[in-house]
């Protein structure tokens, strides 16, 4: 059996409105990227770093456990204008701030 994936602690950050104003142009960017440039884009990411900012505030510093809280969360967000839903949203979040920390999201272990 292969040993379980050890988590990921997210560091603390001097300034946490700085790190959601980050994730929110970064994530904008992906979303633009990855299929089309769509108004809604901007609405999803402004979303997802007001969460990533009450989750990082409230003390959420495990990736995985911010990843659940952005995936539940972002249910109650209208996606039937976009071509992305909670789950690729979530898992974008989890690449960026991976990437942000040096590690390569698809082979940290």
């Amino acid at each position: 059996m292969n040993p379980p994936i050890p988590a990921i602690t997210l560091p603390l950050c001097p300034d946490w409105q700085a790190e959601a104003d980050w994730l929110e142009k970064a994530l904008r960017e992906w979303l633009d990227q990855e299929y089309l440039p769509e108004a809604v884009n901007a609405d999803i990411a402004r979303r997802t770093a007001k969460i990533y900012l009450r989750q990082r505030l409230e003390g959420e510093h495990d990736l995985g456990g911010l990843i659940l809280a952005l995936v539940t969360e972002l249910q109650q967000f209208d996606f039937s204008k976009s071509f992305y839903g909670e789950f690729a949203v979530a898992n974008a979040v989890s690449d960026l701030l991976m990437q942000r920390l040096g590690m390569d999201p698809c082979c940290s272990g």
